[in-house]
């Protein structure tokens, strides 16, 4: 009885998918919008997006272009994703979670 129980529990059960995309400051234009639509197909399979912005050397002194970059990504991909968490500094990455809407 129990574990009939258990296994419908798990039958409904929704394993949410973190998909990571990696991005550096410097990313070209072209680069970033190439990432994007690959998110875009993330967010419609149903899984959650972390973006990681990475920083090096110098990069370190100018975390601001990070946080315009993740500005940027929010900004383009507001009508298929919601921000979950804001961009948070961790050592030499900064990152951001959306989940689709």
């Amino acid at each position: 009885e129990q574990e009939k129980k258990k296994k419908l529990s798990k039958k409904k059960q929704h394993v949410v998918q973190l998909k990571e995309i990696r991005l550096r400051p410097q990313i070209s234009d072209h680069d970033l919008l190439t990432k994007l639509t690959k998110a875009q197909k993330f967010l419609a399979s149903g899984a959650k997006l972390k973006f990681t912005v990475m920083f090096r050397g110098r990069e370190m002194a100018r975390m601001d272009v990070g946080t315009k970059l993740l500005a940027r990504v929010t900004e383009i991909l507001e009508d298929v994703a919601k921000v979950d968490k804001v961009p948070e500094t961790e050592g030499r990455r900064m990152t951001q979670i959306m989940s689709p809407r």
